[in-house]
């Protein structure tokens, strides 16, 4: 059977200006030879070369990688025989394994990579004995050893996404979360438990989506204040797997109120969206705060704070200088929130900047961008509260071009509630459209049809 490794038989180089070749046979620059592999080495599922081959009860061997994906679909018989298994334990074929390792030795000249001897796998035993550990060393506030465990559950999760995903479904996140509320509660973990604290957040970090339990720890009091002073003192790993963990509590509605609670959380967060350092803590930042004043418990307070800390002008800066698509649609989301109560409509229309840029990034970034901005637009424009404010709105749309895309909108295709207020825009503007009105063709000009 051939396989998909080729070699170089010849080099070039220069002899007055002429290719010297090296080698035999017709001494082409680039003569590639392919090379079989025998059939006992090729996996059964992957019919690739065996890199760690295990041998399940059937007695047929396969690549570790390739027969674990098949048992965790929820099949239970093996893959050639098709009879169930009476277990699932895959034990190594060592003697496979060297027979693989001296064949890609013998045949490295053909351009086969060495094979390196696999990581024995973490056993589900080895982590719950790892994770006793570490629930014992909290109970005794020993630092130092629960440092010592925690840096064994980032070893192994480091080996393999096998090793993380058995690290996950033995209950680490949770217990880590417990060890990190234990050490965050001591008043002087800033100086005994910073190092620790750091680890078990890098760790969490690749554990997202956490559990009901683990979100528990990390929402509480202590917990928060010690993410916050992350925030504002540690280095830049630190900061972003702190705001990481901070996205992954306020994606959790019933988590918001105890965020919002947090001294310093909304003055750090606008800090790091108004001077923007690196992407992830942007992100990361802009979701928290949408998170926030989309909370149906404390929404509305949540906007009032975020507005008197000026965030409105900050996002319209970020919408001017930012060609991130991810950061665009998320803040085009935090304005469209604050947009939602009266004080941040005053801000927006303080702001000269605020239509055009609103205009300007619908059918620019995404669809979802595209439907924060429509809603922007429709809140200001429909503004009852203030006439002279909503006239001057729909007055500054015209001009930039806001009926031609609203078309456009409807014409590509949008969500119903997008559509509704595109429609309901036009309904408003149409009636001032004479001398007002402006097109901006150069916005129109990579659009694609939808027919």
């Amino acid at each position: 059977m051939g396989f998909g490794w080729r070699r170089r038989r010849s080099t070039a180089g220069n002899n007055g200006g002429k290719k010297v070749e090296s080698g035999i046979g017709d001494r082409r620059e680039l003569e590639l030879e392919e090379l079989a592999i025998p059939n006992h080495f090729l996996c059964p599922i992957s019919l690739e070369l065996m890199t760690d081959p295990v041998t399940l009860s059937s007695g047929i061997t396969y690549d570790r990688e390739s027969i674990e994906r098949w048992l965790e679909a929820g099949n239970f018989t093996c893959p050639v025989t098709n009879k169930v298994l009476s277990s699932f334990d895959q034990i190594p074929n060592h003697a496979l394994r060297g027979m693989i390792q001296d064949w890609g030795t013998e045949n490295c000249r053909h351009g086969v990579k060495r094979i390196p001897t696999p990581r024995v796998p973490v056993a589900p035993f080895e982590v719950s004995e790892v994770l006793s550990g570490i629930e014992g060393a909290s109970q005794r506030v020993d630092c130092a050893e629960c440092s010592e465990l925690v840096g064994k559950i980032e070893k192994w999760g480091g080996e393999s996404e096998r090793n993380r995903r058995c690290i996950v479904a033995n209950g680490a996140a949770s217990m880590l979360a417990r060890a990190f509320d234990t050490f965050a509660a001591t008043s002087n973990y800033r100086q005994i438990g910073g190092n620790l604290l750091e680890e078990v957040l890098s760790a969490l970090s690749w554990m997202f989506p956490l559990d009901i339990e683990a979100h528990h720890y990390l929402a509480s009091r202590s917990s928060l204040n010690c993410l916050v002073w992350f925030l504002k003192n540690g280095d830049i790993e630190a900061k972003k797997h702190a705001i990481l963990t901070l996205k992954e509590l306020s994606s959790d509605e019933k988590q918001t109120g105890a965020l919002a609670d947090t001294e310093g959380l909304h003055e750090t967060l606008v800090e790091f969206i108004k001077h923007p350092s690196n992407p992830t803590i942007t992100k990361a930042s802009l979701s928290v705060t949408l998170n926030l004043i989309s909370s149906c418990r404390r929404g509305d307070e949540e906007r009032l704070v975020f507005v008197e800390m000026c965030l409105v002008s900050n996002l319209l800066e970020i919408l001017i200088d930012s060609s991130d698509k991810s950061v665009c649609e998320k803040a085009l989301g935090v304005l469209q929130g604050l947009i939602g109560c009266e004080q941040g409509r005053e801000k927006a229309y303080a702001n000269l900047l605020t239509v055009p840029i609103l205009v300007k990034k619908v059918l620019r970034v995404s669809a979802t961008a595209t439907d924060f901005a429509v809603s922007s637009l429709w809140r200001l424009c429909k503004d009852e509260s203030s006439r002279d404010h909503q006239g001057r709105a729909l007055v500054d749309a015209l001009q930039v071009g806001a009926f031609q895309k609203l078309l456009l909108v409807l014409q590509l295709g949008c969500a119903d509630e997008t559509k509704e207020k595109a429609t309901e825009l036009l309904k408003l503007m149409n009636p001032s459209r004479a001398g007002l009105e402006c097109i901006e063709s150069a916005d129109f000009k990579n659009l694609k049809r939808s027919f």
